[in-house]
């Protein structure tokens, strides 16, 4: 008998359906993913089964018996625990208060929680998961995004759930990471605990799951073993026709260089950076997590100052202070947080979207509504954002479109020369992924310059013309993406190669 049952269950909101008729069957130590398109009505499942909405109609079912669950508390005592894609993480609290929220342990005859005692059960927990460097008694808000994803999941696990609900847990983590969590997540299945695993990533589907859901516009369309399924019968299922060709080819040749660093430095992040961009060119930078990628494209955007070395825009010394300075010298640049840093969620897409480019619709200062109107509404429909309602609220979207509207608002700023994107594809499905490699190499073959930083090995090789590898800090590689090997890039990344590197820097 499954542990969980899902019948026919239905969702709308204010009419419109989020979840038209899904049906699936979890048991007892088994690990299943749900894959579909952004929109397709995963997130809309995982709220119903965590308690946060109710479903309009069919049935939930555990260990055969129905059962309403009508809040997150109702999930929790029916032994359901969710770990959400975005993080609910207490920041002010420590890491041990965070876990044991609602549960700190207290001393015998009294009401004093037991710190030490907190403390301990944190450390053991995040030890017991492969990570007993993260010190329990540190402030959350002190810790990396990756370092607070993995707090987010021991949270779950404290609790020793009978079902566990993984929404994109690996977004932020290493490939180092991910092996220990995937570790993790076969030592529970075990024990006896079902795992909804819910990825857009489909090559984590294929090495940990037992079996595999398919939704589209709210349905079930595709259901089996993992051992029975490839990913083209995956992405066909999910995207309604197949994709001959996931990256783009990369036509034309580079122009005159754009952007050239020269010993790029910032204490304690990173030292001797040098590198050089061309129009019409896209130069991809991979590196593990902490390796200071991030950190060198905001010290490149006026984020954060370098201590030491030079940035020449256009032949020219640059060394922007703000990120303002930097866009209005015509840089742009999409953050890996785009919930953090690249949005303001309450905000309409209206408002998002033409952030970057007051200037094309104001005069002294005046906004004219009606061409900014005219201007976001034109560029919602070239990226097929939805809904195309640009007074809506961009918290509202779901991951793909937010990051639409991201897009939107950079490709406005027409005196953009030099684009950054910092993990453009995180959280979205293949076809919007699809829609944003397309993008980026259009970007190049109109003259732009790319600098492309990613985690995902398959996207920096196949978007990128030059690869830069970053491992603690330094340039430990420059590669042809073309024909270098994925392992290779990863003996680069990891130390474990000391060839010298090729080919040399655009002069």
């Amino acid at each position: 008998m499954p542990h969980l049952a899902v019948h026919h269950i239905a969702k709308s909101y204010d009419g419109n359906p989020a979840v038209r008729d899904i049906s699936l069957s979890l048991g007892p130590g088994r690990v299943l993913a749900l894959c579909g398109e952004n929109g397709a009505g995963k997130s809309t499942l995982m709220k119903m089964l965590s308690g946060a909405t109710l479903p309009d109609s069919g049935e939930i079912l555990l260990d055969g018996r129905p059962v309403r669950i009508t809040s997150p508390a109702d999930a929790m005592a029916l032994g359901i625990r969710t770990v959400h894609q975005e993080l609910s993480l207490l920041p002010h609290l420590s890491v041990a208060e965070n876990i044991l929220l609602g549960r700190m342990p207290i001393r015998a005859f009294s009401f004093v929680v037991d710190w030490a005692e907190a403390r301990r059960i944190a450390g053991r927990v995040l030890a017991d998961f492969g990570f007993p460097g993260i010190d329990p008694g540190a402030l959350v808000r002190a810790l990396s995004v990756a370092q607070q994803q993995i707090v987010e999941i021991a949270k779950a696990l404290v609790a020793e759930p009978r079902i566990l609900i993984l929404d994109e847990p690996t977004a932020v983590l290493s490939a180092s990471e991910t092996a220990r969590l995937f570790d993790t997540v076969r030592s529970l299945a075990a024990r006896g605990t079902s795992v909804l695993y819910i990825s857009h990533r489909l090559e984590e589907v294929f090495t940990i799951a037992d079996e595999i859901v398919v939704l589209k516009d709210g349905r079930t369309v595709l259901a089996g073993a993992a051992s029975g399924l490839d990913q083209p019968r995956l992405v066909q299922a999910m995207v309604g026709r197949p994709l001959s060709t996931v990256f783009p080819e990369k036509a034309g040749r580079p122009g005159d260089i754009v952007i050239e660093i020269e010993g790029l430095g910032r204490k304690g992040a990173f030292e001797d950076i040098s590198f050089a961009i061309r129009a019409g060119e896209v130069v991809g930078m991979f590196g593990l997590v902490g390796s200071g990628r991030t950190e060198i494209a905001k010290a490149i955007f006026g984020a954060v100052p370098a201590d030491t070395g030079e940035i020449r825009f256009k032949g020219a010394k640059a060394g922007f202070a703000t990120p303002a300075a930097a866009v209005r010298g015509g840089i742009a640049m999409l953050t890996e947080d785009r919930k953090g840093d690249g949005l303001a969620l309450d905000a309409s897409v209206l408002d998002n979207a033409g952030l970057a480019s007051f200037a094309r619709y104001s005069r002294h200062g005046v906004i004219d509504g009606a061409k900014r109107r005219a201007l976001v509404e034109a560029k919602i429909g070239e990226l097929s954002i939805r809904p195309k309602d640009t007074g809506r609220p961009v918290r509202q979207l779901s991951g793909g479109n937010q990051q639409k509207v991201v897009l939107a608002k950079w490709l406005l700023a027409e005196t953009t020369e030099l684009f950054i994107f910092d993990e453009p594809t995180r959280g979205v499905d293949i076809a919007t992924k699809v829609e944003i490699y397309r993008m980026i190499r259009g970007l190049a073959a109109d003259g732009m310059a790319v600098l492309l930083i990613s985690s995902e090995m398959p996207e920096v090789l196949g978007l990128s013309d030059r690869l830069l590898v970053i491992r603690g800090g330094r340039l430990a590689a420059e590669l042809t993406a073309d024909t270098v090997r994925p392992e290779t890039v990863f003996a680069h990344a990891a130390g474990l190669s000391t060839r010298p590197a090729s080919p040399e820097r655009p002069s």
